[in-house]
């Protein structure tokens, strides 16, 4: 089959690789009708993930029908078409059963590079580095999907195979962030970033009942899609304001009750912190821009809520001091795909969530390595590269 590989920082290249097969009685294939691009792929690409390979299948957001299932696959069947999470959970261990499947004790073949550096091993996850299991990736003709009862997910008629591709990763997280604001009526929810997961951020945050929702960004046509998605949000270009300032004043001096972060590792600040920032992180002494953090942390107002979505590594300078003397709640995860996944197939179902707004620009499978730089350039305002192998 043909897929797109990594090999080596910023070298793409659309290969032809062994098809997977079933290697557990639990495997599902799936042939990938869509997969689509993330920032947290920008991140491997870049190199600032370790423990890639040569040869390594990327992407970890698809969806797509079922081919071929193993012996004890019993809740889906071929021709089913399914989103799969892009965490592989295993739906019994003991953090599955309790909701948190992208801390999956199972599913990670590689625990101990996990464990060595994090104290304990996540999940496994679909094109994102040994450290998370080396499984090879959607942006491929087909994929193995272990524990297929448990991860994917049948699609209904109603929904679009756009809007179930978004399923698979942008949703769910952008879901879960609104989610950790506890979000009751009159609250403001302040997002960073409108890429996909902030504008997934957004519209959530409506959808849970939000007075009013703020979307930073400093690319106009995101802030124009984040207006066009939900005609009373207001839009903030840190570029041309005092973002501080501005929350300030909506909100009568008191600043946003929750903020979320859809930014992460790669922010973009403004003067002399921006020139540290990227200085420690070109000579390999830290791994993260953090203003967009930084920033969040300083206009939340006092005992509100901080969502946490954006990947990081190793930043310095964090403000723990800010939070403590603020008396903010913090909470962020790594999505819970399979957590959401019921009760967000039912919000597209009924056109409460639109996620096919992201999809702005197609390419087949082998155009794959032109889609990334579109997207990691922003070129042509594109938010999400869509492929169709």
């Amino acid at each position: 089959m043909r897929a797109l590989c990594w090999n080596g920082v910023n070298d793409l290249k659309v290969e032809t690789v062994a098809d997977p097969g079933i290697l557990n009685p639990h495997d599902a294939i799936v042939r990938v009708r869509l997969t689509t691009t993330c920032g947290s792929d920008l991140h491997v690409i870049d190199g600032l993930i370790p423990t890639m390979r040569e040869g390594d299948i990327l992407g970890h957001e698809f969806m797509g029908e079922v081919v071929e299932v193993g012996s004890a696959v019993r809740n889906i069947k071929r021709g089913d078409r399914v989103v799969v999470p892009s965490f592989i959970s295993c739906g019994s261990c003991w953090y599955c059963q309790h909701q948190l499947p992208s801390c999956c004790d199972n599913t990670n073949p590689h625990w101990e590079q996990g464990e060595s550096v994090l104290g304990h091993a996540t999940a496994g996850i679909y094109a994102y580095s040994h450290a998370f299991g080396g499984y090879a990736g959607s942006h491929a003709e087909y994929v193995r999907v272990p524990f297929a009862d448990n991860d994917c997910f049948v699609v209904p008629e109603s929904v679009t195979d756009e809007q179930a591709l978004f399923l698979s990763d942008a949703v769910p997280t952008g879901y879960m962030g609104a989610d950790f604001c506890n979000i009751h009526a009159g609250d403001t929810v302040a997002v960073w970033g409108c890429g996909g997961v902030g504008l997934m951020a957004q519209q959530s945050a409506w959808l849970m009942g939000a007075h009013q929702v703020i979307a930073i960004d400093r690319y106009p046509e995101r802030l124009a899609m984040a207006r066009q998605q939900h005609g009373d949000t207001i839009t903030l270009d840190y570029s041309k304001e005092d973002v501080h300032e501005a929350l300030l004043e909506l909100t009568g001096g008191r600043g946003p009750d929750s903020c979320i972060d859809a930014v992460g590792m790669e922010a973009r600040g403004e003067g002399l912190s921006q020139v540290y920032d990227r200085t420690k992180q070109f000579l390999h002494l830290e791994t993260d821009v953090g203003a967009a953090l930084r920033q969040m942390l300083y206009s939340c107002r006092k005992g509100g809520n901080i969502s946490i979505l954006g990947v990081y590594g190793v930043m310095d300078k964090f403000p723990l001091g800010l939070m403590i003397n603020k008396s903010l709640t913090v909470r962020t995860a790594q999505q819970h795909g399979q957590r959401y996944m019921p009760r967000l197939l039912e919000h597209v179902a009924k056109g409460e969530l639109n996620p096919a707004i992201m999809a702005t620009h197609r390419f087949t499978l082998e155009e794959s390595p032109r889609g990334y730089e579109m997207f990691k350039q922003k070129e042509d305002g594109c938010v999400r590269a869509v492929f169709v192998p």
